[in-house]
């Protein structure tokens, strides 16, 4: 049975985003709340906790956790679990019209209330893109966020323009030619946060404006990043870095990492499935 309905299709032709709900079993999704909470080493039930560290920023990484939520964890076995998880993969398969995919070694979420005891933790959110928009043509893509746990419009989460991807080429031709090419100008557009359930998908257009939003709640947000791509036409040099980082439970190149290197210490090489080891490479789709 398809993961995506008609009415699906129609959302996501016009909004640049759809969320898929139930993507993965409630065990997995406590499993991979579970394993943010012993990462951390924070006691999820503290408040006071979950600003134990100073955030990391570019060029001084000084703990696992920036400012944004982000959470320096790469390849330990709730993130595998999630992004091998056969449902979860349909999803994707559907927007991109084939199975074989590779699913991104990506991050995992925990963004603190804003508080102004906590001026290091005083993160508005942001809006962006993840893809220079400064080239002749933005090629086709993807990226997804899995929320984790029940999150509100005023919890951080995911924020977007939607419908942006249907206005960007005329869009653009207002803009200077010195725009950043990352970061768009906001007047005239609006800014959307979409709240979601615990175990939702939300996949999102390339081109679709996007962030992580101001934290006015009570409770932090979590969450994972899941993408796919085309496995088609991806070299051996890149597949050679993505099967040494799950090997030695480290991240890829040119990512953050974590400066106590915790996984690599204290983990095992996730198990994969069968689909699983076609995600990330170690065996070939054809």
């Amino acid at each position: 049975m398809p993961v995506l309905s008609e009415r699906d299709w129609d959302f996501w032709r016009e909004n640049g985003y759809v969320v898929v709900r139930n993507a993965v079993p409630q065990e997995n999704l406590d499993a991979m709340v579970d394993t943010i909470w012993t990462f951390l080493d924070m006691d999820r039930d503290d408040p006071e906790d979950w600003y134990k560290y100073k955030p990391y920023a570019r060029g001084n990484p000084c703990s696992m956790i920036a400012a944004s939520g982000m959470v320096e964890i790469y390849q330990h076995q709730a993130l595998w679990d999630n992004r091998q998880y056969p449902r979860l993969h349909q999803a994707f398969s559907e927007i991109w019209g084939t199975e074989k995919l590779w699913v991104s070694l990506d991050r995992a979420n925990m963004k603190p209330p804003s508080r102004a005891d906590k001026p290091d933790w005083q993160n508005e959110g942001m809006i962006h893109w993840d893809a220079d928009t400064s080239v002749p043509k933005v090629p086709f893509g993807v990226q997804g966020v899995l929320y984790l746990t029940d999150t509100s419009e005023d919890q951080g989460g995911f924020q977007c323009v939607p419908g942006f991807h249907n206005i960007f080429e005329e869009w653009v031709k207002t803009q200077p030619e010195d725009r950043d090419p990352r970061r768009p100008n906001l007047d005239g557009l609006e800014v959307k946060s979409i709240p979601g359930k615990a175990g939702d998908l939300l996949i999102w257009h390339r081109l679709l404006a996007h962030g992580n939003g101001h934290n006015r709640s009570d409770r932090p947000r979590l969450a994972q990043y899941i993408t796919m791509s085309l496995a088609e036409g991806r070299g051996e040099a890149e597949r050679d870095e993505r099967i040494q980082a799950w090997r030695e439970c480290r991240p890829t190149p040119r990512w953050p990492g974590d400066p106590r290197d915790w996984e690599h210490k204290t983990q095992k090489p996730a198990k994969l499935t069968e689909l699983g080891e076609k995600l990330l490479g170690v065996t070939s789709w054809n």
